[in-house]
């Protein structure tokens, strides 16, 4: 089974009682806003989303990660690697994402656990490359693309919903684990 530690993180495979609170973040509308067209999702279309991100695992060898709180067991969301299929003019290329409830924000977990998912991808999946894709106008993804050491590569348009998006890269050889 595949964890990763950090100082304040534990990121690990999905569990059956991750469900409910993965929900509540999938439901919370002011997380929702910049994710797909903004709408939340419920328990069903989580449990649906948790089985994709482990099969992704299963034929990838990456995934998403549930990002639990060392301290209390708390799920505070996710963080971890995707071929990002909405998008399929970056395709193959592998990108970092992150999702944590709003309790979680503003405290550095996002970067911290999101640099665990990158030092993952280059020490441990052999990946050189990844990119980060924000809707423009979601300058917190953005600043901890920034704190990660992304730069921003070019603007597209989301072809489903017709927002801009930017796609953000960074080479794993100038990382720093």
């Amino acid at each position: 089974m595949t964890e990763i530690q950090t100082p304040r993180l534990l990121l690990r495979r999905w569990h059956d009682d991750d469900l409910v609170p993965m929900a509540e973040i999938n439901g919370d509308p002011q997380v929702m806003r910049w994710v797909g067209d903004g709408s939340v999702r419920d328990l069903e279309h989580t449990a649906e989303a948790i089985e994709r991100w482990e099969e992704e695992w299963d034929e990838e060898g990456f995934g998403l990660f549930a990002v639990e709180m060392l301290a209390s067991g708390e799920l505070a969301g996710f963080t971890g690697l995707t071929l990002p299929e909405f998008l399929p003019e970056v395709m193959p290329q592998v990108s970092v994402c992150w999702r944590l409830g709003p309790q979680f924000w503003g405290q550095g977990y996002a970067s911290e656990a999101a640099h665990a998912a990158m030092e993952f991808a280059l020490q441990d999946r052999g990946l050189d490359h990844l990119i980060g894709i924000a809707r423009i106008g979601d300058n917190a993804s953005e600043n901890v693309m920034r704190k990660l050491g992304m730069a921003p590569q070019r603007e597209t348009t989301h072809p489903e919903y017709g927002f801009p998006l930017r796609v953000h890269t960074i080479d794993l050889s100038e990382f720093h684990a």
